[in-house]
């Protein structure tokens, strides 16, 4: 693992720090929040990304990406955590474009892939069905049909799922919910006939929507890798998603702490500044140490990724737990070291702890990839 990154990787990180510092503050999100915008995000600014080659840094560049990897995707994700900017870059370019490379023919690769890259396809991945991150409890089923398969279920917590042109579908073809074996993927237009869908108001004022697929009727060519064998697919989606979450919530946990230490140095009480107080000196060394390690952690998994290693769903599980428990604690120390005023809907630092809340839960929390871990490695 490099320890410092190239000249290249350096412009991308500053580059990524002032588009989403002028462009997308967390100013931007309270406007989004307060004025209840139908989408959620700014379409405008997404195709301003999409301009900078953002949508297609992980693309190859066959179909109109920039092939730059996946640790030049993390550092622009880093830097949207940042400013907790709202972009469909973790349900698009993380999870739809991954799937459709891993997955997809030749023909689903040349339809999709060229869009997402030019900003014009925004996909997301309909998953969950349950309260907590299960993703081989799927009960959505896709019945044979003379023409394809009826697909019937209700997913939640569908990340840009109304916003989403495109939908990835995990349905049961064959088993039972817990089954391995009989997980599909389809690949379901966002406006069919027989989906409803219905944004969820979330506590981090982010995108999300709850499904229900009553009837869809699709045709073979929806089927995205094989049938049957989906699992295989989405544990690698799924993996690549929550490195791209890590990275990004590494920039969220970064920006709490600069904020916080900037504040400990101007506050003042009996005349000195709160920072001076060994007790807040201490508490600021400790989320120091936690945050060093978890820039480990991001950077490994980010490289492991474009060296297809083997120990990926080992990191993958390993960074998601430690991001976890790192912003965990450092949103909390932000507002109860900004004191009664952190905890006011003025201070921006509470949309950071907001955040952690649904980050720490998005694609399975500490304690399930601690088990995750566990089983990976043969305990």
């Amino acid at each position: 693992m490099a320890l410092a990154l190239t000249d290249e990787q350096r412009l991308l990180k500053q580059t990524a720090e002032d588009f989403f510092s002028s462009k997308a503050p967390v100013k931007q999100l309270r406007m989004l929040r307060d004025k209840r915008d139908p989408d959620g995000f700014s379409r405008a600014m997404w195709q301003e990304m999409a301009a900078l080659g953002w949508t297609g840094i992980a693309i190859p560049e066959e179909y109109g990406g920039s092939d730059f990897g996946f640790f030049g995707l993390g550092l622009i994700l880093e830097a949207a955590g940042r400013t907790l900017a709202a972009t469909p870059l973790l349900s698009t370019v993380v999870l739809g474009a991954s799937a459709v490379q891993l997955a997809g023919t030749a023909g689903q690769r040349q339809s999709i892939l060229p869009a997402i890259a030019g900003g014009k396809l925004i996909m997301a991945l309909a998953l969950e069905e349950r309260p907590h991150h299960a993703p081989l409890q799927i009960a959505t089923k896709a019945a044979r049909t003379a023409a394809g398969y009826r697909i019937d279920g209700s997913k939640t917590f569908v990340l840009d799922g109304h916003v989403a042109d495109r939908l990835i579908v995990v349905a049961r073809t064959a088993g039972q919910p817990g089954d391995r074996d009989g997980i599909t993927l389809f690949l379901v237009d966002g406006t069919a006939t027989g989906v409803a869908r219905s944004r969820t108001v979330m506590v981090d004022s982010r995108n999300a929507a709850r499904i229900e697929l009553n009837g869809v009727e699709v045709g073979n060519d929806a089927v995205l890798g094989e049938v049957g064998r989906g699992a295989e697919i989405l544990e690698q989606v799924l993996d690549l998603g929550r490195i791209g979450l890590a990275a990004e919530m590494l920039g969220s946990v970064s920006e709490v702490f600069e904020r916080t230490v900037k504040y400990l140095k101007e506050r003042k009480q009996f005349g000195v500044p709160i920072g001076s107080f060994q007790a807040l000196k201490h508490r600021a060394a400790e989320m120091f140490c936690e945050i060093e390690l978890a820039k480990s952690a991001v950077l490994e998994s980010l490289t492991a990724i474009d060296e297809k290693r083997n120990d990926l769903p080992q990191l993958a599980s390993l960074v998601k737990a430690r991001l976890g428990d790192t912003f965990f604690l450092v949103s909390n120390e932000g507002i109860q070291m900004h004191g009664g005023i952190g905890m006011t809907d003025e201070a921006e630092v509470g949309f950071f702890l907001k955040r952690a809340r649904v980050a720490q839960q998005t694609f399975g929390d500490a304690a399930f990839h601690r088990d995750r871990y566990a089983t990976l490695e043969g305990f």
